[in-house]
C-alpha cells in the first residue's frame, strides 16, 4: 500500500497502529491499543540491513495484530527535510514496496528533546535514558498520531 496521511488511514476494528522512531543505530517500536487511543513504548532494536529489520518488523506486525504504521519523520526546524527525513521517506518507501500495510509519515520535530526532558525531570540515570528514549519517542510520536486520528473522527 502507498504512504498514506493520517486523514486517508483506515484500519479494520481491533488492528493496532505500530510507531517508529527510526534512529542510525536503533528503531524504536510503539504499540496502540485496539481502540487506539493510548500509545505504549515497546523495545528498541538494533539496526542492521534493512530486510532484516523489516524480518523483525513482520513477526512483530502478525503478532501484535498491526494493521498500519506510524513512522517519524525528523523534519528540520524550518520544515525542511534533511538526510535523517530523506532516511526515513525511504524506509517507509521501501517498507511500502514490501507490505500492504498503510504508512504513515509523521512530523517528529524535538519528539526525543521531549522526551529525554520527561526522563531528566523523572531523575532517570543517564544509563536508563539510553535504553528507554527510543522506545518513549515511538510512544511519543505514536500517541501524537493516536491523539490527531480522535480530532479528526471528531469532526
Amino acid at each position: 500500500m502507498p504512504i498514506t496521511t493520517l486523514e486517508d488511514l483506515t484500519l479494520a476494528p481491533m488492528q493496532r497502529l505500530l510507531g517508529l522512531d527510526l534512529g542510525e543505530k536503533t528503531i524504536g517500536l510503539a504499540l496502540s491499543d485496539t481502540l487506539l487511543t493510548v500509545a505504549t513504548p515497546m523495545e528498541t532494536l538494533k539496526r542492521g540491513k534493512f530486510s532484516a529489520d523489516a524480518a523483525k518488523l513482520d513477526a512483530i506486525i502478525a503478532a501484535q495484530g498491526v494493521g498500519g504504521l506510524v513512522i517519524g519523520h525528523p523534519l528540520n526546524m524550518d520544515g525542511s527535510a534533511g538526510a535523517s527525513a530523506q532516511s526515513a521517506r525511504a524506509f517507509a518507501r521501501n517498507f511500502a514496496a514490501r507490505s500492504p500495510l498503510p504508512i504513515v509519515l509523521v512530523d517528529e520535530r524535538l519528539s526525543t528533546a521531549a522526551v529525554t526532558r520527561t526522563l531528566l525531570d523523572a531523575d532517570a540515570s543517564r544509563a536508563r535514558r539510553a535504553a528507554v528514549v527510543d522506545k518513549m519517542a515511538a510512544a511519543y510520536i505514536l500517541q501524537g498520531a493516536l491523539d490527531r486520528l480522535r480530532h479528526l473522527k471528531g469532526k
